[in-house]
């Protein structure tokens, strides 16, 4: 897009004709040399442009249609670039800017969708039609339906930041815009029943593992958020989790929430009783919660090596631990992860669901409505007696 004024220019063709035998004065070289008109403008870029017309009406005309598209907005054509070199860039210019997990996600979709259009494929040449090759291509692999809906959400964010802020791609060229997620029918969320719940705090005598259930339960925490909570994190007299980001220092962990959203959760008072013991027994001066002071050193050495990152296991093993007390409490599958889905219904049935979207910690309302409410078996019994009361008018009339 041009950034300054739009010039028109005469310009001048072969030497200077003789008048008389005398070269022609610049006051007649309008009239007896030969030229033609020149547009020039700067691009966004800073670079100099210009285009040549043999009369000035065309030269204004075009320069009027370029004027109008600066005034709207329009781009100028984008720069070429390959698939490949645009990849590399992304990795480059995005890192630091998303969580390390997404950006992993984003170089392993950009790799597979290369490896399928070749790497010295032009940005600007994708079409939608390659698009759907590459998608249909992906489902043949036989991966799940979710797994393809991600590369396409995945790959049409990248596409988006090709056409803005990077000016490699107009507006509607991006390849997967239009492309629909595939359809896959919703697996129910699994409810985890208070007498559950309370079987598996039975079935474990450590009390770091019963404090971990509790929050997960109570609180609706994720894994990684339970994990990075330190002694700060919780206010003990008005019975609150506060869910920050942290920076590394000599007693913390770098570490980004999800969506780098910083929230204050309630907690339970059997869970604040549970903490306040916990903290009885902590090393003095430690300031991790549920990080142990050799886990904490091992990590601290590892993110000095640069061998640390988001997607490291900051506890290893729980899954399997956790497996194990669920078995021991004869409690039907599921995982830490389920004990959250059920924290966060059994918010809704008796907050607002703008109130439990807030305390789940969820950007977008859509994803608290979907994925993490569930229907439980008292629901269903109720809505049986609310039929059973509708038919029972029926017969009366």
């Amino acid at each position: 897009m041009a950034t300054e004024k739009i010039g028109i220019y005469r310009r001048w063709l072969g030497k200077v004709p003789r008048i008389n035998g005398n070269l022609a004065p610049k006051s007649k070289w309008p009239k007896c040399r030969r030229h033609s008109w020149t547009v020039r403008w700067f691009g966004n870029t800073g670079k100099r442009c210009s285009r040549n017309f043999k009369t000035r009406t065309l030269a204004e005309q075009f320069a009027r249609k370029l004027q109008t598209d600066i005034n709207r907005g329009r781009p100028d054509k984008p720069d070429k670039i390959t698939f490949s070199a645009f990849a590399e860039e992304h990795k480059e210019v995005m890192a630091g800017q998303v969580a390390y997990a997404t950006l992993c996600d984003q170089i392993r979709a950009l790799r597979f969708f290369e490896k399928f259009i070749g790497g010295s494929t032009l940005l600007a040449s994708i079409k939608p039609r390659e698009a759907e090759a590459f998608i249909a291509h992906r489902l043949a692999s036989e991966l799940t339906v979710a797994t393809v809906n991600k590369d396409i959400r995945t790959l049409r964010r990248i596409f988006n930041l090709a056409i803005d802020p990077r000016g490699y791609l107009q507006e509607g060229q991006n390849p997967f815009g239009r492309i629909k997620q595939r359809k896959k029918s919703q697996q129910p969320v699994r409810y985890v029943e208070i007498t559950e719940y309370q079987a598996l705090l039975n079935a474990t005598e450590k009390l770091w593992w019963k404090s971990l259930i509790s929050i997960a339960y109570g609180s609706g925490l994720r894994r990684d958020e339970i994990f990075n909570l330190t002694w700060q994190n919780i206010d003990f007299e008005n019975k609150l989790i506060c869910i920050n980001a942290k920076k590394s220092t000599k007693l913390t962990i770098e570490w980004e929430p999800k969506d780098h959203q910083n929230r204050i959760v309630p907690i339970s008072e059997h869970t604040i009783q549970l903490l306040a013991e916990l903290q009885l027994k902590a090393p003095e001066g430690h300031p991790y919660i549920f990080i142990t002071s050799q886990r904490f050193k091992v990590i601290k050495r590892r993110e000095k090596a640069g061998k640390w990152n988001s997607r490291c296991e900051a506890i290893n093993n729980v899954g399997r631990d956790f497996g194990v007390i669920r078995r021991r409490a004869g409690v039907a599958k599921c995982t830490l992860h389920d004990l959250r889905r059920s924290a966060i219904t059994n918010w809704a049935k008796y907050l607002p669901i703008h109130v439990v979207q807030q305390f789940a910690g969820h950007s977008n309302i859509t994803t608290t409505r979907k994925y993490y409410l569930s229907v439980r078996p008292e629901d269903i019994t109720s809505a049986g007696q609310i039929f059973n009361k509708i038919m029972e008018g029926v017969k009366h009339d």
